[in-house]
């Protein structure tokens, strides 16, 4: 079973649950239509990776705010790539199939390490740079569905276990990327720096 680490100790999330179209200005970079209800799908243990890894010329990062989950509770924060497929996720929607071949292959959700949440969760913000450019940002006031909003739909209907994981949705900014190319993420809380962590592909 794969590994995140938490608080410098290995755990191991049975699943990670994602949420799709969270940030307006992503759904219109999309050209997407906003959805009525919560969008939500899965990623297996299986898709965990410390590492970025080049798949193909035609798959893109979204990076995100993560919660990891204790007692049914956010219970710490940290950040993480959700990798799609483009092209067969297009064709996916296309034909009103699921997205697992897009969305869940191995090793298409890395994780930073995760921290305690402290402060006031509404301060919350990510920044993160490619190759030195600032590619993507997001804040608690940017998303549609807010943490615990997220955390009560899905308790709704899903049972979370201690160290799953939520990706709440990725703002504007999605890119390709390809070998060589550097990533740094930041995470704050009450303009604390709270994460920070690189990756080269």
């Amino acid at each position: 079973m794969k590994t995140i680490n938490y608080e410098n100790k290995h755990v191991i999330p049975s699943k990670i649950v994602c949420v799709g179209r969270n940030y307006v200005e992503h759904i219109e970079e999309l050209n997407n239509e906003i959805p009525k209800n919560m969008v939500l799908f899965n990623k297996p243990n299986s898709a965990i990776s410390e590492n970025i890894e080049f798949i193909s010329e035609n798959t893109r990062f979204e990076g995100e705010i993560c919660f990891l989950i204790e007692n049914k509770k956010l219970s710490a924060i940290g950040f993480g790539f959700d990798l799609t497929k483009k092209d067969i996720q297009e064709y996916l929607k296309s034909k009103g199939l699921p997205w697992e071949r897009a969305k869940a292959f191995n090793k298409s959700a890395i994780f930073s390490e995760f921290v305690k949440l402290d402060g006031d969760i509404s301060t919350i913000k990510m920044k993160l740079y490619q190759n030195q450019k600032l590619q993507q940002f997001a804040t608690y006031d940017l998303m549609i569905y807010k943490p615990q909003q997220i955390l009560e739909e899905i308790l709704s209907f899903l049972d979370l276990e201690d160290n799953d994981i939520i990706m709440t949705g990725t703002p504007k900014g999605v890119n390709f990327y390809k070998k060589g190319d550097k990533f740094k993420a930041e995470i704050y809380i009450e303009n604390r720096l709270i994460i920070q962590k690189e990756w080269e592909v």
